[in-house]
This record gives C-alpha cells, structure tokens and sequence, in this order.
C-alpha cells in the first residue's frame, strides 16, 4: 500500500466538546493547519464527542468559535461537510461496530466478561505482588460453556483487543523511531460493554477514513500511539506519519493548569489578546523561525513552517512574554481599528457612552501604554471619576506643598471656561505658569497631573488636558486647591 507520506497532506485537529478550548490544544491546531497550510494540503476538524456523559453541543459551538477567532480556517468539518464525513464521532458509531465486528472474525479481539470489582481485585494483587498491572489474558480462551454461564449470569462483554509481546515500533518525525516492548501494552479495550467505542480505536479507524497523512499531537498522547499502531497492523491499514510536539509547561515546569493562570483560549479573548499574537506566541512553543524574528505574520509562519525546527523539549508558558507581544500587535494597529478593538471595554456605569472623537483621543493616549485590550479600563478609568482624589500618601502630600498650590493656583488665574482649548495653548499656559512662577520641571509639571488625575504617573498630559476640555480642567483644579 501507498505511503501516507507520499500522497496528500491531510491533518486533523480533534477536540473533545467537554469543555473550553484549552492553549495546549489551541497550539495542536496551529500547528495542524501550518502544517496543512504550507504543503498545499488539506485541514479537517473532527469532533471526538463519544464521552456522552459530558460531550455537549454548546462546548462544541464554543471551541469552533475559538478556533475560528484564531483565524483557522478547516476544509473539511462538522459544519462544512466533506468526502470523509461525517465528522462528529457521535454520527459515526456504526463505522466503528463494523471495523470491531471484522477484527472479532478475524480473532484480533475477542469478548471479556470480567466484571469491574473481578478486575479491581486482580489488580490490587498484581500490585501487592510487585508485578506489572495490566490485564491478565483471562478471558483469551473462554470455552462455549464459559461464555454462557457468563452471558446468564446477564454479563455484558468488552471488546478486547489480542496483543502479543513483540515490540511495537513506529517512526515520530520529532523524536525519530520510538519502540515499545509488547508485554507493557496488555490487551486493552476497543469496545465498551455499551457498545461505544473507545479513544485509540476511534482514532484508527477516523484516521485511515478520512485518508489522514499526518498525525500531528500533543506527546501526551504518545503512551496511545502503540496500541493505535497495533490497531493499524491488524486492519492491514498503512500507519499515518506521527508527530508528537512537547507539552506546555508552566513556569515551575509543570504541566500547565489552572494554577499557572489562565488556560483558555475564550479567557485569553476576553482579556484582550489579538488572535494575530496568540498565534504568534503559540506557534514559537517548540517551534523557531530560521531567521530568529519572533514577531511573524501568519503568511511568513505559513511559509517558513517545518518539522524539522520542533524541538524535542517542553516549553514553557510565558506569560510576559506573551504580553510583550501582544503589545507590539497592540501598537502596530490602525489607530481606528485600535479604537473598535478598545470599545467594548469601556463600557458599564464606570463610562459614559463614548463618542467617536473620545474613543479616537483616548486611543491616542493609551494605544502606546497597554498590552492586552483589558488594561485599557485600568488605564482609563482615572479620567471619569470625580472627585478626584490623590493616588496615594505621597502624591496628596505633593499636591498640598505651597509650590503645588501655587502652580495650581495660577493654573486657574491664566486660563478661562471661554478660552480656545488644545495641546498647543495647554503649553503655552504652562510656559506661562513658569515664567510667573518661576517653577519648572517636575514641580511644575506634576501638581497639575495629580490635581486632574490623582496619580503622578499616565498618560500624555497635553492629550489628556484635551480630552476634559477647559471646563472640567478648571474643575478638577479648583477642587485641589485647600479650603
């Protein structure tokens, strides 16, 4: 038979619908579709919902939505159809009933009454004996008599799959050949007593239907692969290409969880990453550009995509790195995209609706100071709240020094509600102030920051100055002023 190598490149990327997308799984799916991508081939999304339990519709409508704001597009999938559908496991139960049908006919797997408390006790004794614990091959060899005692008792059988002790040995274009001895595999479960399929055998048989030429995962997974190798072998189906990229790790170089932070790619979106940089960032886990940029389009990851640049080592999540690029994407955007993008962040009792020319000035002020779209209303809420009040000890103290009420003093003697109001005349006022006063720098400079925002440090004070307008600048002045 053909080598799946040397036909056409089709990935897959298969989440289970049982909760949100996860980042390691989101860089899978990257990586899947640059890969597919860059060879010209083909990207299809399989839904793996055979968990009945806790599969459901709308953690699938979730993660596809995730996806798709990931800008990864599939050729082939639940929504879109294709040659190889359908493409929910759920829909595809009879497929794997016949395939486990032929392997019972042909003797490569056969029916297991052991009971779960049978099977419970066989391996607390395997245990308590030092030995290896895997399933013991008891129902290998079952007379007709065995089978029908069992069967009127009202057991129900798994589908067992016969391995032997050969190694099993399959090449990972990552970490080259991989070879497994065949007594730690044991005979393991193709079908629940329910008739359901399990994991490895949906797999194969999903797999080699729909004509898969690379499975790119997780290495999680790789403790599967011999077992799904074995599947291959008995079906006398040719085995895919594996490639089985290093895990994320957290910053103590554990497996990322919830500890570390954040794990979603929806809790990610929400807190105002670009879907441009997420991408970026996950791509560069395990994975490097030749030239050694680390702020890649998706058409130069596309392009310079390859296997042969994966490391073989875990990488860890870094989330201020992650941020830093975000910032760059931030601050390379159109100022008014920067706007939209920003918008639905202020918004709620905190802010007044916003008008355009608002949103246009507030971008200006704070496109050059964020990294994720949320900080923006950190950042911006300052500038709604009155009273102003001092940030802390140290800016109250400075602000009721003679010289800071003297600046703001003549701050409101040299200006008028009636007067023209911009940048340009703010300088002016406060090159005025100077020259009166004969203060200069940061003792002139910082009371007048404190007096409109409470804080010594933020955005640029003649754009901010701009955005009040005179009226509400003399406001917050006389209100600094002690009584």
């Amino acid at each position: 038979m053909k080598n799946p190598a040397e036909t056409e490149i089709r990935t897959r990327f298969a989440p289970s619908p049982t909760g949100q997308l996860h980042i390691g799984n989101a860089r899978t799916a990257i990586m899947n579709w640059l890969f597919s991508r860059h060879s010209g081939g083909t990207f299809i999304l399989r839904i793996e919902d055979t968990d009945v339990e806790r599969s459901t519709r709308a953690s699938e409508e979730a993660i596809l939505q995730d996806i798709r704001w990931l800008g990864l597009d599939w050729d082939e999938g639940p929504d879109t159809g294709g040659v190889s559908g359908p493409y929910r496991q759920s829909e595809r139960l009879e497929l794997y009933r016949t395939h486990a049908s032929r392997l019972l006919e042909e003797g490569r797997v056969y029916r297991c009454y052991c009971t779960p408390e049978e099977l419970e006790e066989r391996r607390r004794r395997l245990r308590a004996e030092g030995r290896m614990v895997q399933y013991d091959g008891e129902c290998r060899t079952l007379t007709q008599q065995q089978i029908s005692v069992y069967e009127n008792e009202g057991r129900k059988p798994v589908l067992r799959f016969a391995s032997d002790e050969s190694d099993v040995v399959f090449q990972d274009i990552i970490r080259g050949e991989v070879r497994v001895p065949g007594n730690t595999i044991g005979d393991f479960i193709i079908l629940r007593q329910n008739g359901r399929p399990m994991y490895n055998f949906c797999c194969v048989v999903d797999d080699h239907l729909m004509k898969i030429s690379h499975v790119i995962r997780g290495d999680d997974h790789i403790s599967n692969t011999p077992r799904q190798a074995l599947l291959y072998q008995a079906l006398d189906w040719p085995l895919p290409v594996f490639a089985h990229i290093p895990m994320i790790l957290g910053p103590n170089r554990e497996r990322l969880s919830k500890r570390h932070g954040a794990t979603s790619v929806s809790e990610y979106r929400a807190m105002g990453y670009l879907p441009e940089a997420l991408v970026n960032y996950l791509s560069l886990l395990s994975w490097s550009s030749e030239s050694g940029d680390e702020i890649l389009s998706v058409e130069r990851l596309i392009d310079e995509f390859n296997f042969a640049r994966v490391s073989r080592s875990a990488a860890v999540f870094d989330r201020e790195k992650l941020d830093w690029m975000n910032g760059v994407y931030l601050r390379s955007q159109e100022p008014d995209r920067f706007s939209r993008l920003i918008k639905p962040y202020l918004s709620g009792e905190e802010f007044p609706d916003l008008t355009d020319e608002q949103l246009s000035q507030l971008t200006h002020l704070f496109q050059e100071k964020i990294e994720t779209l949320s900080q923006i209303r950190e950042k911006a809420a300052p500038l709604f709240r009155e009273p102003v009040l001092p940030e802390n000890n140290e800016a109250a103290e400075l602000l009721d020094s003679e010289t800071a009420q003297k600046v703001v003093t003549l701050f409101l003697s040299l200006s008028s509600d009636e007067q023209e109001w911009n940048s340009g005349v703010f300088r002016d006022l406060m090159k005025k102030i100077q020259t009166e006063s004969g203060i200069k720098g940061k003792e002139l400079w910082m009371p007048v920051r404190i007096a409109l925002t409470g804080q010594m440090h933020g955005p640029d004070l003649a754009g901010l100055v701009t955005f009040y307008g005179i009226t509400k600048c003399r406001r917050l002045a006389a209100q600094a002023l002690r009584t």
